[in-house]
Parts: structure tokens; sequence; C-alpha cells
């Protein structure tokens, strides 16, 4: 198992500016269909929604690199957004987190995952987990991207 772990301002000068409200409606966004915020990832299909003790959840078949995996999406609202990998070559879970450090605003991914292909703990799968930090940053960064222009478009659904 590996833990790939980033953070990254939400508002670094770029416009229009992002609320924590922006950032958690985009994320809810991207748990229903990621399709728009996650460039490396071919389909994304809900099958399965509920709800336990208030909080919301849903059940998702996604595709990456032709591997079809099954994803329980938590929603801890205005904060927190874990999708548990159920299935498939890679499983674990990965957190996104809205953050407000100094005043700021930041979102954090963390990425725990392991290869059912890979040993725990392998060379391999260390050298598997430095490959993949440069696609993680790249779909932390998508996501903020992503949410900005849906609220420059007017598509950001209200809070």
């Amino acid at each position: 198992m590996f833990t790939v772990d980033k953070t990254i301002e939400v508002n670094t000068g770029a416009q229009p500016e992002l609320s924590r409200s922006d950032v958690w409606r985009g994320l809810v966004m991207k748990g229903e269909n990621a399709l728009p915020f996650v460039p490396v990832m071919e389909a994304c299909d809900v099958t399965e929604r509920g709800s336990d003790k208030g909080t919301d959840w849903l059940i998702r078949a996604i595709r990456i690199a032709g591997n079809t995996m099954h994803e329980r999406v938590t929603f801890r609202p205005e904060h927190t957004v874990e999708f548990e990998r159920l299935d498939g070559i890679e499983r674990g879970t990965i957190l996104n987190e809205i953050l407000e450090p100094d005043g700021g605003l930041a979102l954090r991914f963390t990425f725990t995952l392991s290869r059912e292909d890979m040993a725990d703990g392998s060379d391999e799968e260390s050298a598997y987990a430095d490959s993949m930090e440069e696609t993680y940053l790249k779909a932390v960064q998508s996501t903020i991207d992503t949410i900005r222009r849906l609220k420059t478009d007017g598509a950001l659904p209200a809070a």
C-alpha cells in the first residue's frame, strides 16, 4: 500500500476567486460525474445512491486505463469527499478535503492505494507510486481548474 498526499492552494491569483462552498459544490459534481474533472477517466456511471445517518453516498463504476472499478463515494458536507475503491486492480481510498490554512483555501488529495498485481511495500510498488505522483498532482489541479471554469461559465450549481 502506498500513500501520496498533495495540497494545492485554491486561490493563487486566478479569477474568479473560489469560496469553500464553490469548491464543495464542485467536489459533489465530481463525485456524480468525474469525467470533466479527471482527464484520465474514461467512464463514470452512478449505479446506486443512499444515505447513512444523514451522510449521503453513491456507488459508481469508473474506468481508467481500460480497468473498470467500483467506488463508494461518501460526502461529508463542506469538508470531505471520500472515494473508496471497492474492486478492480487498484484498491484503497482517495480523500478530497477542503482546508482553510492560515485563512486561505486549499484542496488536499490523499491517495492511499494498493495494486493487486504488486506486493505491498515492494520496490515495484514504490516505483509505481513515484510514477503516479505527477498524475495525481495534475488531477488535483484539474479539479480546481474545472471548478473555476464552471463558476466562470455559470454552470456551478447554486449553494
